[in-house]
């Protein structure tokens, strides 16, 4: 018998929803693969192949991704201190954050907020 992949099976793709909006609702928290699972009621495995198979990115991935969005929105609509972006927005590293936001969005965060500025003031 073949596998449903998780794409083609409604009960498990809700139950990997449940484990994404829950990540969307706080990213500042800590979701190791471990809680997603429980979350979603299938083992640790089973939820790590499934989500990305579903999604595309693995759950670390995803939430990485999640909280640069974040960052993003608070560099460009607000003033406050890169320092407190990152932690707000669930790192524990600045320096961590620096790397993974570089990796992601092609700049530092204070690059990201120059640029940004710079921008909306040229409109």
């Amino acid at each position: 018998m073949a596998r449903t992949s998780a794409s083609q099976d409604p009960a498990l793709l809700r139950r990997l929803l449940r484990a994404k909006d829950r990540m969307d609702a706080a990213s500042h928290e800590d979701w190791p693969v471990r809680r997603l699972a429980s979350v979603s009621g299938v083992s640790e495995a089973h939820f790590a192949r499934s989500f990305k198979q579903a999604f595309g990115l693995p759950p670390h991935r995803y939430l990485l991704t999640r909280r640069i969005e974040k960052a993003t929105a608070l560099l460009r609509d607000t003033d406050l201190p890169i320092t407190d972006i990152a932690f707000e927005t669930g790192w524990s590293s600045l320096g961590t954050f620096g790397r993974i936001f570089r990796d992601i969005t092609g700049k530092a965060p204070a690059e990201f907020r120059e640029h940004d500025q710079s921008v909306a003031h040229e409109l």
